[in-house]
């Protein structure tokens, strides 16, 4: 139960290096049971969410080493098709190991997932899917128990309309039909990087993918897939979170190892408020220690799916609102829960209203420490945005959930020139 403690009102100033995606990371690595070869992903971040995978993979029978960010899974061992719930039920995304285990083993008994402190986010398009393409699956006792049950023994291609459009669905159902015999379409399919990261590396291994990054994704499945060697694309989430934060506190920072084609939502609401921005292949720059008016401008936003504003940048630019002049609107239209931080955040100052999906946030001069708590992942940037921007201290607690997504955040932020420190409480204090 770490603790952030962090003294505000410092501009951050200098040049800070993404790191991998966690998003694309996870479904990335679940890819690796696909082959008998082994598959090495480098630009791996070192965060919770990878390492709990890891040991995911490893309970299966696969042998996992990372040497710093180089991360090889060699799955021709695994001899074992459960994922148990005291692994999955720390981390949704653990879920995607069922498409690959299905499509390569023809078995797979994977814990639901369970409750999520932001809302509900079902596994019914996963199954729906899998039954498509031939799978005989059923719910008892906590699990997703699933099996092929197609004479030949191999899943089949299939027409796949989702309900919704579900990024961990998209990329359970892509490596489920990298395998499967005959021809996958895909409708309705998430157009997220991550998505397109995945059929990258399955390119790599031998599946045919076409239509990524579109909405219909077409896959013509293949007998068997080989070892590959990847690099995960930069984590736009965390490139967000330190503009949010360069933004906030006045600062200039260039963030090196970002794509600025995956974040053209984020920069244009940036701009509108007020930041002067410049791109170049692989780094963002961005200005704000000369706002016109000394302080960003409100700006509204509405989260939705890829391309539009990430729902995962949505604490973070509620914070910069928080400081901001005027009034901005935030709806929130992916998660029905995603709203836990604002208590948190109107204990810094900050003066909020909540109507359903809908936060009316009212710029104040200035926010004030005070003890805040992490409610959950994108939560906790929020907060370490906010704490930055505001006068004397802040102290975070529960920032484990931070560590889920995040690669040494206060190291970062440090070298920046954020005073912000890591509180180790020792078990039982």
């Amino acid at each position: 139960m770490d603790k952030l403690k962090i003294i505000g009102q410092r501009a951050l100033h200098g040049t800070v290096q993404a790191s991998g995606a966690k998003n694309a990371a996870l479904p990335l690595m679940a890819a690796a049971l696909l082959t008998a070869e082994p598959v090495l992903l480098h630009n791996t971040p070192q965060l919770m969410d990878v390492r709990t995978l890891s040991k995911l993979l490893r309970s299966l029978g696969a042998q996992v080493e990372q040497q710093g960010d180089a991360l090889r899974i060699d799955a021709a061992a695994v001899d074992h098709y459960e994922a148990s719930y005291d692994l999955v039920k720390t981390m949704r995304a653990s879920v995607l190991v069922l498409g690959p285990l299905l499509a390569r083993f023809g078995q797979a008994r994977v814990s639901l997932p369970g409750g999520c402190a932001i809302g509900a986010r079902p596994v019914d398009q996963h199954i729906k899917g899998l039954q498509a393409l031939g799978a005989d699956i059923v719910v008892e006792h906590g699990y997703i128990v699933a099996r092929v049950a197609t004479p030949s023994g191999r899943l089949r291609g299939a027409h796949i309309t989702t309900d919704m459009v579900t990024v961990t669905g998209t990329e359970n159902l892509m490596m489920a039909a990298a395998l499967a015999e005959g021809e996958t379409l895909i409708d309705n399919a998430a157009r997220e990087p991550e998505v397109v990261d995945l059929a990258c590396l399955l390119r790599r291994m031998g599946a045919q993918i076409r239509g990524e990054g579109t909405s219909q994704i077409r896959i013509t499945g293949v007998p068997r897939l080989r070892g590959a060697t990847h690099r995960i694309i930069p984590d736009r989430i965390e490139v967000g979170t330190f503009l949010c934060a360069a933004l906030a506190t006045r600062g200039d920072v260039t963030v090196q190892g970002a794509d600025p084609a995956h974040q053209d939502a984020l920069l244009d609401k940036l701009r509108e408020a007020g930041a002067q921005i410049t791109t170049g292949d692989d780094w963002i720059r961005l200005r704000a220690d000369a706002l016109p008016a000394g302080r960003p401008r409100a700006v509204s936003v509405r989260t939705t799916e890829y391309p539009g504003f990430a729902t995962d940048m949505q604490a973070q630019f509620m914070a910069v609102n928080c400081i901001a002049d005027g009034a901005a609107r935030i709806t929130e239209t992916i998660f029905e829960n995603r709203f836990m931080h604002v208590q948190e955040l109107v204990r810094l100052g900050a003066q909020i209203d909540i109507d359903g999906h809908t936060c009316v946030v009212r710029g104040v001069p200035q926010l004030s420490g005070a003890n805040v708590m992490a409610t959950d992942l994108r939560a906790s940037a929020g907060l370490v945005v906010a704490a930055l921007a505001a006068e004397g201290q802040t102290l975070i607690d529960r920032i484990y959930h931070l560590d889920r997504g995040y690669d040494a955040m206060e190291v970062k932020l440090r070298a920046l020139g954020a005073d912000i420190e890591r509180i180790k409480t020792s078990p039982g204090a």
